[in-house]
């Protein structure tokens, strides 16, 4: 991943309604959900909605396809991965073992220092 790709990521994931609807369309899995029901989960009237969704699918964390009338959105699980590699890649001075169980590490929700 270049480095504007992963600045124009971690950019429209740095606002809350639209980190609140990538998490809610990632718990969704591979077949997304639609964005009048993702607008309904979080009370955000639909045309805001829109906004952020196009602001997320632009950056390439996201995309959208048609059922019927319809738009689901799903996270563009390639780039994330991409994205969480670049941010690892030069992690912990050449010990990725420290990095190694991340993701069955559960953060506190404050940037301190465990």
């Amino acid at each position: 991943m270049r480095d504007k790709d992963a600045i124009a990521a971690l950019g429209a994931l740095a606002q809350a309604d639209r980190l609140a609807a990538f998490r809610t369309i990632l718990r969704s899995g591979p077949e997304g959900v639609p964005s009048g029901e993702i607008a309904k989960v979080l009370n955000i009237q639909p045309t805001r909605m829109s906004f952020h969704l196009t602001a997320l699918e632009r950056a390439g964390v996201l995309y959208a396809t048609r059922d019927g009338r319809l738009v689901r959105y799903a996270v563009r699980m390639r780039t994330m991965r991409a994205l969480l590699a670049f941010l690892t890649d030069d992690c912990c001075g050449g010990h990725p073992e420290i990095c190694a169980d991340l993701l069955s590490t559960r953060c506190p929700d404050t940037l301190e220092e465990v």
